[in-house]
């Protein structure tokens, strides 16, 4: 068997409608850590209160937690503030995967920004091109996956919604939400 290393690296995206894309992603988070890879997670919306995952990670070597955003923004009062917000989150990431150090990147709810305008996909998708190929593996996730992303992406997994509790008015619940 290759090592990890030396195998060819992959753009994954998780999206769709259903539950469960960060913490697929996160899941390869742990997974990547316990192999002893450099990880990078680097949060779009997510910011300032505290989360499960990020608590978890810190107790881990290897891996850096950037919790970026300004909180869940599609109620925005101030969509500049979220433009802003995510470029300078998106010039942050271009700098990172151009460090070429970690062996993992998630670009946790970066999809999201890409599906309100506050990022272009094509132009995501190009600096991804351009970086071809990767040091280490990318991960994407988020809802509505421009196609210019789903054509570069090597695997792409929707998430399916049948039922979620959010519908019958329960709210998150820590240790499952976060």
């Amino acid at each position: 068997m290759s090592k990890p290393r030396d195998q060819p690296k992959r753009l994954l995206l998780l999206t769709g409608e259903g539950k469960g894309k960060s913490s697929s992603a996160f899941g390869m988070v742990m997974r990547a850590a316990g192999w002893g890879m450099r990880v990078a997670v680097i949060q779009f919306i997510k910011g300032k209160w505290p989360t499960g995952e990020e608590k978890a990670a810190k107790l881990l070597p290897g891996i850096d937690w950037f919790a970026m955003g300004d909180g869940f923004t599609w109620d925005t009062e101030n969509p500049e503030q979220d433009r802003a917000t995510s470029r300078r989150i998106w010039d942050f990431c271009r700098e990172r995967i151009r460090g070429r150090r970690d062996d993992l990147v998630v670009l946790d709810e970066i999809l999201y920004a890409m599906a309100y305008g506050w990022l272009s996909g094509a132009e995501v998708a190009a600096f991804l091109a351009e970086q071809r190929p990767w040091h280490g593996h990318l991960v994407l996730t988020g809802r509505s996956a421009p196609e210019e992303l789903v054509a570069l992406a090597d695997t792409v997994t929707e998430m399916k919604l049948l039922k979620h509790g959010f519908s019958a008015g329960l709210t998150a619940t820590r240790g499952v939400e976060f």
